[in-house]
């Protein structure tokens, strides 16, 4: 029997502890194939998401997926990212977080992406969202990381 990944039970611990802290929990996400999130706000082939309770609908922090709804350019989207392309959980606030290497993702079983291996490579679906919405703040700072393995 394969051993659990700790990957995902960090994730859910750090974003506890911003939770409880009053810091806002943010991932960054390495995009491939099996994310859907809006393609408009992907830079340099990663999307940095607020993962925050008042910034999300009925997240759920999986042991293979992170789900939600969010708001992107008034526009609610659905949100399915891979805990495999976690890359870092951090609190916008401090900093404080942790890094994750990445690893090959499966897609999320019954989503658009879930379909058969032989067909032509396939793309997340290209969401309307407008990147401005979502600029960054200002007093956000550098996260300060520690790599997981």
């Amino acid at each position: 029997m394969q051993e659990t990944s700790t990957k995902p039970y960090l994730i859910r611990a750090l974003h506890d502890w911003c939770t409880d802290n009053g810091y806002t929990p943010h991932i960054v996400v390495t995009v491939d194939a099996n994310t859907v999130v809006p393609v408009a706000h992907i830079h340099d082939g990663q999307i940095t998401l607020n993962i925050g309770t008042l910034a999300t609908h009925k997240l759920v922090i999986g042991n293979e997926y992170i789900e939600f709804q969010a708001r992107f350019g008034g526009i609610t989207e659905q949100i399915f990212v891979p805990v495999a392309a976690v890359s870092a959980i951090y609190a916008r606030e401090t900093g404080a977080g942790m890094g994750f290497e990445i690893a090959d993702s499966a897609p999320y079983p019954g989503s658009p992406l879930d379909t058969d291996p032989h067909e032509a490579e396939h793309s997340p679906p290209s969401p309307q969202a407008s990147a401005t919405d979502d600029a960054p703040e200002g007093g956000t700072k550098r996260p300060h990381l520690t790599i997981v393995k």
